[in-house]
């Protein structure tokens, strides 16, 4: 996959912060990472954990590996690089509905350590 660099694009921040969300929900925002080997459980985990905590009234969203690749990442297959590449694209993308005031329950194989390091630094403290 060629990467791209975009040198002139900044990013622009809206009205409404992080802070302000959280406090509008009632509850902070987080990314929790279930990660393991295919058919292990990640995506009942999430499933389950999602059930409960929006009906303790939380607003949740689950990333799961099959259906991203079904549309943002179905342009990539399973080689190391592709693999980098779609935890990269989940943790952008968790990254952003955290700033939205959203849990996020991302359920992924992630076999690398690595690739699983990167998405936490990108996230943060998310």
């Amino acid at each position: 996959m060629t990467e791209q660099k975009a040198t002139h694009i900044r990013w622009h921040q809206g009205a409404i912060t992080r802070s302000d969300r959280e406090l509008l929900n009632g509850h902070r925002s987080f990314t929790l990472w279930f990660t393991g080997l295919p058919a292990s459980g990640k995506s009942t985990l999430a499933v389950n954990l999602e059930e409960a905590l929006y009906e303790r009234g939380l607003h949740t969203y689950i990333l799961d590996g099959d259906n991203i690749r079904h549309g943002l990442n179905k342009n990539l297959g399973f080689s190391p690089e592709d693999r980098a590449e779609n935890i990269r694209r989940i943790a952008e993308v968790a990254k952003l509905f955290c700033d939205a005031g959203i849990i996020n329950l991302t359920a992924f194989i992630s076999p690398y350590r690595q690739d699983r390091k990167q998405a936490r630094q990108l996230i943060g403290n998310s």
